[in-house]
């Protein structure tokens, strides 16, 4: 993990950097040798514990040694046992528990200006804690872990345990000692550390999303890469009420609240861009579960062209976004990257007369040149009551989130019937399923077919690593054949198949696939599929007029995919849900 930039006068570089140039000073200044420094970094590279923490650990260096090729390295005041306070300093907001936990003494305070001693001057962590909770300027001094221990005891003794008769406090106060138990584990240094560690581990990991639960057996931490969940090393047990009271409060959230789902937005600086979470709590059986949506903008190119999309739905594509008003859909599960093709969409038809509004729940991406509208049900404003408003706002082109209810998709159909081009998401399995989907909801087929332009059902699949991936070996299986027999029925050319297979490396995480790829399939509403919603036609109806007008069905766009190594078929059946017959 990069390390922030310290404070004045400090270094400013990755604590591995820091190392080395410790180790160096150790062997110039302080007379180690040289065969010490290699005997502690082959036993670090066993253990994984930093190198001046084995240095002492096997007696190569003394603490006053360490302490004082610290102080010079950093240029960091070296604290004596006899500087240390007669009394504690900041008492009634910094515990004597964190103080224990993080190795650390405040020292002096001077005007604004706060100085800790602490036996770990890499701990960037604890001067960010220190200073967020006292308001202070908070700089380090360095110590011996011995004079730092004797000053933990002398000044903070731990107290004997007493039993305490709960009936002897009300339950007002347990509750506002848990919250201020909870408010002070949040701002210790090991929680900070931990939910930055978390979520900087799943943004170089491109994961959308962290998955984070307790239960009796323990934590479970999981990151959604490529759209599948992977188990990572979870945080310690102790530390897990700490980290869920830490997000509470980076999102504004009430942190004393379990018993209800909360939801809000994080912004952090994460490696050196700024990234957007959007947070979901929710009480599960034996504590509450967080759910972390990364919103990367930076990990995502809002272009058509960069969606994986065939060269013909992506030429159709562009035909129907070149219409002056009607309504386009994108359908599709949660995750099938409907938001991020409406997002690429916009893109494409922002220009400088055009007013283009979106309403969304929530807001995933800034868009420069978009009027982006948040939705609020908690004070009436959902869907249709923005709609209503937007249609004042004189627009061009309207962006719905998603379509879930009569009187939505009652605005959605009436602002195309005016003159303005409306795109929105909709939840169906199929493109040809969406027109019949409207219909149930309350729209009247005679002012739909007017409507209705276009439908694009997608999907993602895992795209095969290129750094690791190779030709299958075997083939010829049923399964194969039957996908290559029924691309050959449509499709005049038929490629030279290049099978290939997931392997693993350090590159894709060992996982085989690296990114996604959209499959898709576009219908294209014309005369005849105008008929067929004026008959108010079912789903299978629809597909068959649209399979006879050469549309293809999902499977076989995946199926081009297969043929041309970029996925494979355990994954392409896996997201299609189907199975060639």
């Amino acid at each position: 993990m990069v390390m922030n930039v310290m404070t004045a006068g400090r270094l400013s570089a990755d604590n591995e950097t820091i190392l080395e140039a410790f180790a160096s000073r150790l062997v110039a200044t302080n007379g180690v040798a040289e065969a010490a420094i290699e005997r502690a970094r082959r036993a670090t590279a066993v253990s994984g514990e930093r190198l001046d923490r084995v240095l002492l650990k096997l007696g190569l260096v003394t603490e006053a040694v360490l302490a004082a090729a610290w102080s010079d390295l950093l240029q960091l005041p070296l604290v004596a046992a006899a500087d240390f306070p007669a009394e504690p300093l900041l008492a009634d907001l910094l515990s004597a528990r964190f103080l224990r936990h993080s190795a650390a003494v405040p020292i002096a305070i001077d005007g604004a200006g706060l100085r800790i001693a602490t036996v770990d001057p890499l701990d960037t962590y604890l001067a960010a804690a220190v200073g967020s909770r006292t308001g202070l300027q908070t700089t380090l001094a360095v110590a011996t872990e011995t004079d730092l221990s004797g000053a933990l005891d002398r000044l903070y003794p731990a107290e004997p345990s007493t039993e305490v008769d709960s009936k002897d406090k009300s339950q007002t106060e347990l509750a506002a000692f848990d919250i201020t138990r909870l408010q002070d584990l949040a701002t210790d240094a090991p929680a900070i550390r931990m939910v930055e560690d978390i979520i900087e581990r799943a943004v170089e990991l491109k994961a959308s999303d962290i998955h984070l639960t307790f239960s009796r057996s323990g934590v479970r931490l999981r990151f959604r890469i490529d759209g599948v969940l992977n188990d990572m090393a979870p945080p310690p047990v102790d530390l897990y009420r700490a980290i869920v009271s830490r997000l509470k409060i980076l999102a504004d959230f009430d942190i004393s609240e379990g018993r209800l789902p909360q939801d809000g937005r994080i912004r952090l600086g994460v490696s050196g861009r700024e990234i957007d979470l959007r947070l979901a709590t929710m009480p599960h059986l034996d504590g509450e579960g967080v759910v972390l949506r990364i919103l990367d903008r930076g990990a995502v190119k809002l272009e058509l062209a960069s969606l994986g999309f065939d060269g013909g739905i992506e030429q159709d594509l562009l035909q129907l976004l070149s219409e002056p008003h009607g309504i386009f859909l994108v359908t599709g599960p949660t995750g099938s990257g409907k938001t991020t093709t409406l997002y690429a969409a916009l893109r494409r038809l922002m220009r400088p007369e055009c007013n283009v509004v979106s309403v969304e729940d929530p807001v995933e991406y800034h868009l420069d040149g978009v009027v982006q509208i948040q939705v609020q049900r908690k004070v009436g404003l959902d869907f249709p009551a923005v709609l209503r408003a937007v249609l004042r706002q004189d627009p061009d082109v309207i962006m719905i989130g998603e379509i879930r209810d009569r009187e939505t998709a009652a605005i959605a159909n009436q602002a195309a019937l005016t003159g303005h081009f409306v795109l929105a998401t909709l939840h169906t399995n199929s493109a040809a399923a969406s027109i019949p989907r409207l219909i149930d909801m309350g729209l009247e087929p005679y002012l739909l077919s007017t409507t209705i332009r276009g439908v694009l059902a997608q999907r993602l699949v895992r795209r095969l690593c290129l750094s690791c991936s190779r030709p299958i070996r075997n083939a010829e299986t049923s399964a194969y054949e039957r996908l290559q027999q029924l691309f050959a029925a449509t499709n005049p050319v038929v490629p030279q198949p290049s099978f290939r297979e997931a392997v693993g490396c350090q590159r894709c995480n060992g996982s085989g696939y690296r990114g996604r790829i959209a499959i898709a399939e576009l219908l294209t509403v014309d005369d005849d599929i105008r008929q067929a919603t004026l008959d108010r036609a079912d789903a299978m109806r629809i597909e068959e007029i649209a399979r006879a007008k050469g549309v293809t069905p999902l499977l076989l766009d995946g199926a081009k995919k297969l043929m041309a190594g970029e996925t494979t078929l355990s994954e392409l059946l896996r997201v299609t849900g189907e199975r060639p017959a």
